[in-house]
C-alpha cells in the first residue's frame, strides 16, 4: 500500500473539504510542455530519486499524492503526485511551466531525507496549512481540472473562505488504473481567519 500524506479533515461541505496539512517534505522538479504532459515528464526525475539516485543510495517509500503546480508557486505533495502551472495556458495541450512534488514519508525531514543527486531534483519544506480540496475521478485532462477548479473556488467564497495561493492538482493513482477508478483532487490554501471555528 502506497502511504497516504497525513492530514485532518476539520470539516466536510458538500463540493469540497477542509483540511488542515501538517508541515511536511516533498521532493520537486520544474517540467515545461503541456498540462497533461507534465506528470509524466517529471516522474522520471523524482521516481530516480526515491530508487536511490541520491547520495546516501537510499530507496525512499512512495506517498501519494503527485501534485503539480504553476512553477512560480510553491507546492505540497505524498500521495498524491500535485502539479501546478506557471504560466497562463490558452487550452488543453498548450504549452507551460510546471512543479511536479512527490510528498515524501512523514518519517523524513530536511535534514534526513537522503540528497538529490540530480539538480533538478530539489527538496523543501512546505509549512503548516489549512486546505480546500475537491474530489473527483477521470483522466488527467486540463479541462477537467479548469472544471473542477471553477467549482472549488465557487464553493469555498460561498463558505467564506479565501484563497491564499495558487492551486495545485493532486494525482492518487498510477496511470495503468482505469480513468474512471482514479482519484484525482484540487486544492487551494484557503484563509479561515474570517470563518467561523477554522480549526
Amino acid at each position: 500500500m502506497t502511504e497516504q500524506q497525513p492530514y485532518d479533515v476539520v470539516r466536510s461541505y458538500d463540493l469540497f473539504e477542509l483540511r488542515r496539512y501538517p508541515e511536511h517534505l516533498v521532493a520537486e522538479v520544474i517540467v515545461g510542455g503541456p498540462f497533461k504532459d507534465a506528470g509524466n515528464r517529471a516522474f522520471r526525475y523524482l521516481f530516480a530519486y526515491i530508487s536511490g539516485e541520491n547520495a546516501s543510495r537510499e530507496k525512499v517509500a512512495m506517498t501519494a499524492p503527485v501534485i503539480q503546480e504553476d512553477s512560480s508557486s510553491s507546492i505540497a505533495m505524498t500521495a498524491p503526485v500535485l502539479q501546478q502551472q506557471a504560466e497562463e495556458r490558452s487550452g488543453d495541450g498548450a504549452e507551460g511551466s510546471f512543479v511536479v512534488a512527490f510528498v515524501l514519508p512523514a518519517a523524513l525531514s530536511i535534514n534526513s531525507a537522503p540528497r538529490p543527486k540530480n539538480d533538478r531534483v530539489q527538496l523543501r519544506v512546505v509549512a503548516e496549512g489549512l486546505v480546500a480540496a475537491i474530489r473527483y475521478r477521470g483522466r488527467w485532462t486540463e479541462e477537467g481540472y479548469v472544471s473542477q477548479l471553477a467549482q472549488l473556488r465557487s464553493a469555498i467564497a460561498a463558505a467564506g473562505f479565501s484563497a491564499t495561493g495558487e492551486p495545485r492538482f493532486a494525482r492518487f493513482d498510477p496511470p495503468f488504473r482505469p480513468s474512471f477508478l482514479r482519484r484525482n483532487e484540487v486544492m487551494l490554501d484557503v484563509d479561515g481567519a474570517d470563518s467561523p471555528d477554522p480549526r
